[in-house]
């Protein structure tokens, strides 16, 4: 069960070490359409699995395309979004994600009235439906301007910044703002501009890795670590495996656990809606801060009640049972406010335009790979230092998540996304050579060696 469940986890990380260098090289939109084809495929495979082998492979198909979705959607709806209410756009998603969890959860009840045979693979195939209206949707939406400013195609960039920005005035100083991040002279109106190859996302990984600089590194840092410690703090222990953790406080009666399950689900639900309306107004850091307390908390307030439970003879402590209730919801009250949404609008942002799709599939791929070990080992690690001890060990993992946001992360909210390159200093070494070949007028775009 912890590898079927865990599989989709893992596979995605193909799709998000993937998805950054697809969308630099076909634009970020027709990445979204790759993605939902995937995952289409991949549902598909599920709902028809003949056996257990073949329904693996479906969940590392669909794993895939979830890696894509996880990477692409942030960056594009960073990139269109104005500076003012970014935010909310780009945390807006993760409001549908978590009510489709919901909608899972109510439907999965309905599917079970189904003969056996025929309702696990109505749970599994129908994701196979919102995935073909994503991907014909979206055919219908502009191209990120920031990519086809960093691919030379100027007056296409320029029709969408019109249109999402209030002023004419307030577009063309957009423009001019993308065109000095990436490398193309201000003065410069050609409508298409020749550009070098490295736009395409060639040696993006050499300046992440092998020779970033201070500034670059601390981006990449400030993004891997707010996606490990969203997942490393047990979200996925407590959403997967909330009907267990229930029955482990003494709940048993199954439309009981069933309105538990769909109280925490509702729950994460309207606290992500919450948050997306906090994030321009509240800013990034205050909501981090609030919800990682928080879940520190309610996460000891649930080791506490589950370890009292299991040394309790009957096992039956009402208050005990009252307790873990209302810490997982406070968990994931907490989680949704600040940490559901953070790791996409944060890391969407903080990255320079060049480096930006690659990067956050650097921070997505720690995500997965931390939410496939949470996953795949949780039941384990209960069996080895209890239930309620895991829980106390998820506080621990939150509360050095709180100092590394305390001590490291900067406030993003209401710049530019070509601003933050000034907040992080994330010039590269090749963008400061194009400036100074520009400076000694040097014709035509450059951006530098490759």
């Amino acid at each position: 069960m912890e590898i079927l469940l865990g599989i989709l986890n893992i596979s995605s990380l193909i799709g998000s070490l993937a998805a950054g260098r697809t969308a630099d090289w076909i634009g970020r939109r027709y990445t979204i359409v790759f993605a939902a084809g995937i995952f289409f495929v991949g549902a598909i495979m599920m709902g028809f699995a003949p056996n257990y082998a073949f329904l693996m492979v479906s969940r590392f198909v669909a794993g895939i395309g979830v890696g894509y979705a996880g990477v692409i959607a942030a960056v594009y709806t960073a990139e269109v979004a104005p500076a003012s209410f970014r935010g909310f756009l780009v945390s807006f998603p993760e409001f549908f994600i978590n009510l489709g969890i919901l909608v899972g959860y109510v439907s999965n009840f309905a599917f079970a009235k189904f003969p056996e045979h025929l309702g696990w693979r109505l749970m599994l195939g129908v994701g196979a439906i919102p995935s073909v209206f994503l991907g014909t949707g979206v055919l219908a939406m502009p191209e990120s301007p920031r990519w086809l400013v960093m691919h030379g195609q100027l007056a296409a960039a320029k029709k969408i910044l019109a249109k999402t920005s209030d002023t004419p005035e307030e577009a063309e100083e957009r423009l001019l703002d993308i065109k000095n991040v990436a490398g193309i002279p201000g003065d410069c109106n050609d409508d298409v501009v020749a550009v070098q190859k490295q736009s395409h996302g060639k040696g993006v990984w050499k300046e992440l890795f092998l020779r970033p600089t201070p500034s670059v590194r601390r981006v990449l840092i400030s993004a891997m670590g707010i996606h490990f410690f969203q997942q490393a703090s047990g979200i996925d222990s407590v959403v997967l495996y909330s009907p267990r953790v229930f029955e482990k406080a003494g709940i048993y009666d199954k439309d009981k656990l069933l309105g538990t399950t769909v109280a925490v689900g509702f729950t994460k639900t309207l606290f992500i809606l919450v948050a997306t309306f906090l994030l321009d107004r509240v800013g990034r850091r205050p909501l981090l801060l609030t919800s990682k307390g928080g879940m520190i908390v309610s996460l000891a307030g649930l080791g506490l009640g589950l370890t009292i439970i299991d040394h309790h003879p009957n096992g039956q402590l009402p208050w005990a049972i009252g307790l873990c209730i209302t810490s997982i919801l406070a968990f994931v009250a907490f989680f949704s406010i600040g940490m559901g949404p953070m790791p996409s609008v944060y890391c969407s942002e903080i990255f320079p335009l060049r480096l930006r799709a690659q990067g956050v599939s650097v921070g997505v791929v720690v995500n997965r790979v931390t939410s496939g070990v949470i996953t795949m080992t949780f039941l384990s690690l209960y069996k080895a230092i209890t239930i309620g001890g895991s829980f106390f060990l998820y506080a621990g993992i939150a509360a050095v998540g709180w100092v590394f946001f305390f001590t490291y992360l900067k406030e993003t909210r209401g710049k530019t996304l070509e601003e933050m390159e000034d907040l992080f200093g994330t010039k590269t070494e090749e963008e400061e050579d194009g400036e100074v070949q520009m400076v000694n007028g040097a014709g035509g775009v450059s951006n530098g060696k490759d």
